[in-house]
């Protein structure tokens, strides 16, 4: 016989995913606005909005390259608006 712990944390773990079904690309489509915002934010500087934490974000580019890439491909746009990012 399963021990308790196991069992309520399988309960547990159902429950949450029953709460959670109906809302999923509800979910899906605030985490890419959360994702779009946090790139405007990283790029204004360069899109001509001042960004008071520029020097800051600059370390963040290596990382979040891909997902820029993703990010104009998705709005429609074959290649980076951006001249100085070149990621196609």
């Amino acid at each position: 016989m399963p021990d308790r712990k196991s069992m309520i944390k399988r309960l547990v773990d159902y429950y949450e995913e029953v709460l959670s079904m109906p809302h999923r690309t509800e979910i899906a489509r605030e985490l890419r606005d959360e994702d779009d915002l946090f790139l405007l934010l990283l790029y204004s500087d360069m899109l001509g909005i001042p960004n008071p934490a520029f020097y800051y974000t600059l370390e963040l580019y290596p990382y979040i390259i891909d997902k820029y890439h993703d990010w104009h491909l998705r709005m429609g746009m074959e290649k980076s608006p951006l001249e100085g990012i070149r990621c196609c």
